[in-house]
């Protein structure tokens, strides 16, 4: 078994089923450079809890402008002596392991987890990612993205061959999402009573308030539809420094009972808005992935989907895609997804069918291209 070692910038939910599933194909160990993701307060002891091999964290360190270099990585290299060093981006950490193969310190096989999306990847916003891409790309063996439409673009932009590109989408497991159904939907009909969701067309958003998910712009679009709509709920789950201006949109409109701001959730907790939810949205004007999408469709939820997330590559006819930088495409792919969603009469996870689309990924085959020099 090849001893796969990890530099990770740190550990969030929808991370935890793959790094397992990583952990069967290698002698894995994970780093990790933060103590939490950057904006998030994830439970780390609960998350850790959950992981099926060994990991530990760097964190001391200098950082400039936002980027990090820690201390003691060529230590952690040699003690664990892998065959395989991953890095992410094109951080600090990814130059730091090229630079010391380039040295010829180490002489394992070296990648970079990049989590593009395509519309990333044809629009770079950054002059500084565009150079450090330019520079890096082709000093490394071998890069892990998120679709096969971004392999594509990488294959053919930088004149990687096909082992050189391993596609691996942030996807969760859907049965352990799906266990404890009882409490879920305990919890669920909790919601529903508390906030009256019964017989409502509940629409539901789960992430941080930051301007790159598009709330504001999307709120604005719809404002009209939804005055006019009883029926239509819409549910923003998360917090962020966007919370005041949401507070704001809801008090000026007097939209107490269609818009509701529940707070941030975990676990089975967040799981049962998914189960009381008709349908989701993720209106990201910015989003290289968006786990939440994955989510919702385990919980057999029709998406309405930027154009713009990675995820995008998700949707078929488990929903719709949309430009939320079109206001006209926005209102009207909005009113012809709310139109097909049912009303919230019964919580049943059983009802609940599993939406992911088949993206014909093979996991371990993908991964197991580094087994061959």
């Amino acid at each position: 078994m090849k001893k796969l070692l990890i530099f990770h910038p740190a550990l969030a939910p929808y991370r935890v089923d793959q790094f397992n599933a990583l952990s069967k194909l290698f002698d894995l160990e994970v780093v990790f450079i933060f103590n939490n993701v950057w904006n998030h307060k994830f439970d780390q002891v609960k998350l850790t809890s959950q992981l099926e091999f060994n990991s530990s964290y760097l964190l001391t360190g200098i950082s400039l402008k936002g980027r990090v270099f820690r201390f003691g990585m060529l230590n952690i290299i040699k003690k664990f002596n892998p065959d395989i060093l991953l890095g992410y981006e094109f951080s600090f950490t990814t130059q730091y392991l090229i630079l010391l193969k380039r040295l010829r310190i180490i002489k394992q096989k070296i990648g970079s987890t990049i989590d593009d999306s395509i519309e990333i990847c044809n629009n770079v916003q950054s002059k500084t990612r565009y150079i450090a891409r330019k520079k890096t790309v082709r000093q490394l063996d071998f890069l892990i993205v998120l679709s096969n439409e971004v392999a594509k673009y990488y294959k053919t932009t930088f004149d990687l061959n096909s082992d050189q590109v391993i596609v691996s989408p942030i996807l969760q497991n859907s049965d352990r999402l799906r266990k404890n159904s009882e409490k879920l939907e305990q919890i669920a009909n909790n919601y529903a009573s508390n906030y009256n969701l019964k017989k409502k067309k509940v629409l539901l958003f789960v992430g941080r308030f930051i301007p790159e998910k598009g709330l504001k712009e999307f709120l604005k679009n719809i404002l009209p539809i939804i005055h006019d709509k009883d029926e239509y709920v819409i549910v923003l789950v998360g917090e962020g420094i966007e919370k005041q201006y949401v507070d704001s949109f809801i008090n000026e409109n007097k939209l107490q009972s269609k818009i509701l701001l529940p707070g941030r959730f975990e676990g089975l907790e967040l799981y049962a808005w998914y189960l009381i939810a008709c349908g989701f949205v993720l209106p990201s004007k910015y989003e290289p992935f968006g786990a939440v999408v994955n989510e919702a469709l385990i919980f057999g939820l029709r998406v309405l989907c930027s154009q713009f997330a990675g995820s995008s590559g998700l949707i078929g006819d488990n929903g719709l895609l949309f430009n939320p930088l079109d206001k006209n495409d926005t209102t009207n792919k909005f009113i012809v997804f709310m139109d097909s969603l049912v009303p919230l009469l019964t919580i049943n996870l059983s009802e609940k069918p599993l939406l992911m689309k088949d993206n014909k990924i093979d996991f371990i085959n993908e991964w197991r291209k580094l087994y061959y020099d």
